[in-house]
């Protein structure tokens, strides 16, 4: 019966991945990170500049030298190939790591087959996973070696040695080798380190000018990366971004929550180890990873559902809940689907920034400190009693995030558009040419149109001559945005941008001399209501 269910299991495995990669090949789009490696590489080929290639979407490189390096056979076959083995090493890599995490999850041997094929299942229909075989991303690569080399199955004289690799491919693995220190694996810590180097070294001898240029100037340059305040930066970092802390508070306290999440992951991951569960300990320190570092997008969040799984696999009721409500979240936008539901502006928020709040709280109670201190001051309550402090505990904090304002500088899906962005008729709607837009164009200061999507609403336009800058406001209070006026056509200057929402919005309109000539919020909101309908 069990080798049917085995069986069923792994099947269940093979259709998901057959239909995922079918539904990711018909996209447009699809592997669109995998086409910036392989055109970035193409032009290196070609004696262009790594860091100056720029993708049909706008997307440049982004990882060390030594990464290219690594990427640098996938140029010897057409796309097309390179595409179908790479959803195929993705679907590999999956297994791979629930095979990594199995006796986390399982101390029966005799469950461990079934354990995996359903981790690996689970693990392929969460939005991480998705994400990765969408863009075909370098994430659970990088995952699957830190993995390995962090829980200790590969040769004790080869340990770090992967981690270091996976550090000089993508920078946030480095935790690990702190990790490596705190349970006094000093001599893995040692390879890693200099296997990092090594390699990095490797990447300034073969590529001298890409390896200056990244270590200078792009690895500081975190607006290649992308809108760091967008929703899918579920990282501590984004999620202050999107809060709307003041420019000269947010490094500070970035790095103090950075600080207190780090260390009580690494405390607790030290004594993980010492209880004999590091596969536990490495996950939690790479949970660590996506909640510290600047940007946490979906395809890095892969950690925090091997997390969500090995809380379901415990004793604890909360750990449990806790581990049903994180692999939740990372399975489906919390924002999108209960936004129906959600009636109060600090809930709507909660749900948006789901994962990072999950991930967070991981690190500080669930697998974290709290939850030793837990043990050795309480006895186990009854399963009764149990669930009635999950469900108090629940209550508390809805109600907590229901009671709370959006903070007036929150916009989470802010974004201006610039001149290179001008072609693209999804962001410039209203008019297209010079004659076009001639037309469009009104006595009023500003003449705009709106568009709602299901997460966004974008506003597009034309200002008159007597325009000089133009500012948005999300909310009253909150700082103004600026909105860059692009001459496009001759005697006309254009404008788009997205935003969250348009109930709160006003956008403003100013002279040379710095006087506001036009304001305009009802106005947004009307539009609004037209298009929606």
């Amino acid at each position: 019966m069990r080798d049917r269910r085995v069986a069923l299991a792994w099947a269940t495995f093979v259709v998901v991945a057959l239909v995922s990669a079918v539904l990711v090949l018909r996209r447009p789009d699809r592997l669109s990170d995998l086409h910036i490696y392989y055109g970035a590489l193409a032009d290196l080929r070609a004696g262009r500049p790594l860091y100056g290639y720029v993708a049909e979407n706008g997307g440049p490189f982004t990882y060390p030298p030594f990464a290219a390096l690594v990427l640098w056979p996938i140029t010897a076959v057409s796309e097309g190939i390179l595409q179908l083995i790479w959803l195929v090493a993705t679907c590999a890599a999956v297994v791979a790591i629930a095979g990594s995490v199995g006796a986390a999850l399982t101390t029966r041997q005799s469950r461990r087959p079934l354990v995996v094929a359903l981790t690996a299942t689970v693990l392929l229909l969460s939005a991480p996973v998705q994400s990765n075989l969408r863009f075909g991303q370098v994430s659970i690569f990088i995952v699957l070696l830190a993995l390995v080399d962090g829980i200790g199955l590969v040769p004790p004289r080869l340990r770090g040695t992967l981690v270091g690799v996976a550090a000089a491919i993508k920078l946030t693995p480095l935790l690990f080798v702190v990790y490596f220190l705190a349970v006094r694996r000093y001599r893995d810590a040692g390879r890693a380190a200099v296997t990092f180097l090594a390699c990095a070294g490797l990447g300034a001898v073969v590529l001298p000018t890409e390896s200056w240029t990244y270590w200078t100037e792009a690895v500081r340059q975190t607006s290649r990366i992308g809108n760091l305040a967008s929703l899918g930066n579920q990282s501590v970092h984004g999620m202050l971004l999107r809060v709307g802390v003041d420019e000269s508070t947010l490094p500070l306290l970035w790095a103090g929550l950075v600080a207190l999440i780090c260390a009580v992951a690494l405390l607790r991951a030290r004594q993980l180890t010492r209880h004999g569960r590091p596969g536990h300990a490495v996950v939690l320190v790479g949970c660590a990873t996506v909640a510290a570092s600047p940007v946490s997008w979906t395809h890095h969040q892969v950690w925090p559902v091997l997390a969500a799984m090995l809380l379901i696999g415990a004793s604890g009721v909360a750990q449990r809940v806790g581990g049903a409500a994180l692999l939740a979240a990372m399975v489906v936008s919390l924002g999108a689907v209960l936004s129906p539901i959600s009636t109060r502006p600090g809930v709507q928020f909660l749900f948006e920034n789901a994962r990072a709040v999950g991930v967070g709280l991981l690190c500080l109670v669930g697998f974290g400190g709290v939850a030793v201190a837990a043990r050795r001051t309480s006895r186990r309550p009854t399963a009764g009693r149990a669930w009635l402090r999950v469900g108090v505990t629940a209550t508390v904090a809805v109600a907590f995030f229901a009671v709370q304002p959006l903070p007036a500088g929150a916009d989470p899906t802010f974004k201006a558009y610039t001149i290179d962005d001008v072609v693209n008729p999804r962001y410039f709607f209203v008019c297209r040419g010079p004659a076009e837009c001639a037309r469009y164009a009104t006595d009023a200061p500003v003449t705009f149109g709106t568009r709602a999507e299901k997460t966004k609403v974008r506003v597009n336009g034309v200002v008159s001559a007597a325009v000089t800058r133009l500012e948005y406001y999300s909310a009253p209070g909150g700082a103004p945005r600026s909105i860059p006026l692009l001459a496009a056509y001759p005697g006309t200057r254009t404008f788009s941008f997205r935003a969250a929402t348009m109930a709160q919005g006003r956008l403003v309109a100013y002279a040379a001399d710095g006087r506001p000539i036009a304001s305009y919020d009802d106005e947004l909101a009307a539009a609004l209501r037209t298009t929606s309908r």
